[in-house]
């Protein structure tokens, strides 16, 4: 059984988490976090998500639980995600890392980290979207020159970075057969949990190729694969491609 920390608990994300990961016998719940400030703090995370007491407090230190964790799962903000890994690499835990947003000098921060802990980190974490990724390299190359690429973007409108961290990475994969970033373009409208969109246009047609999340679980799932996939694994910086190609 894989012993799990989830930071943000009480985020949109971290509940998904930790609902699927109470329904898995593959997972325990080991602890939880929330900024100091948040009024969750000090409740059973079990009553918290809805789902009975589970006898275990939702805390503000990750340094009070770290040690009774095996992976913790980070889905905040940069500054938390990155004091929670000055304490993984302290402690020695592994970690898969889904917040976005990141500087390059913060990134290279996380890079430096995996060379002591094992780490997951990639800006989506649903199979469909690491999938997306690779086909957009595949398309760009194929269509070369002639055709023009742009990303359309679309989240809710809570969501702190744009353009999103998925359609970085997307415009990363028309780079490397291009040689050239391709604009993006960024909504924030309701309650969108996420759109990507890349659109190749040549003379008389275009192709799109499209990923939708309808929910937040193809997310929280794929957070929950890339912990499981970290067991026993060596200091390293992984991907969701690593997790998919297991």
């Amino acid at each position: 059984m894989i012993r799990i920390v989830i930071s943000g608990i009480s985020g949109r994300m971290g509940a998904r988490i930790g609902i699927l990961a109470s329904q898995n016998k593959d997972f325990e719940i080991a602890g939880a976090l929330e900024a100091s400030s948040n009024p969750a703090i000090g409740n059973d995370i079990g009553e918290n998500l809805a789902i009975g007491k589970i006898g275990k407090k939702i805390e503000a230190d990750f340094n009070k639980i770290a040690a009774s964790c095996d992976v913790l799962i980070e889905f905040t903000n940069v500054s938390s995600s990155l004091e929670h890994l000055d304490v993984a690499v302290k402690n020695k835990k592994s970690m898969v890392i889904g917040t976005t947003g990141f500087s390059a000098d913060e990134t290279d921060k996380i890079k430096e980290a995996s060379k002591k802990i094992p780490i997951v980190f990639s800006p989506n974490m649903s199979v469909g979207a690491n999938l997306m990724f690779r086909v957009t390299e595949e398309v760009a190359k194929a269509l070369g020159e002639n055709y023009e690429a742009e990303i359309i973007e679309a989240h809710h409108n809570q969501k702190k970075d744009a353009p999103s961290g998925t359609a970085k990475r997307l415009g990363e994969a028309v780079f490397k057969a291009k040689g050239k970033m391709p604009p993006i373009h960024s909504v924030r409208l309701g309650d969108i949990v996420g759109d990507h969109t890349v659109i190749f246009a040549g003379i008389g047609e275009r192709i799109e190729l499209t990923h939708r999340a309808h929910s937040r679980d193809a997310l929280a799932k794929g957070a929950l694969d890339a912990a499981k996939f970290l067991a026993g694994k060596k200091p390293g910086l992984y991907t969701m491609a690593d997790v998919i190609e297991k």
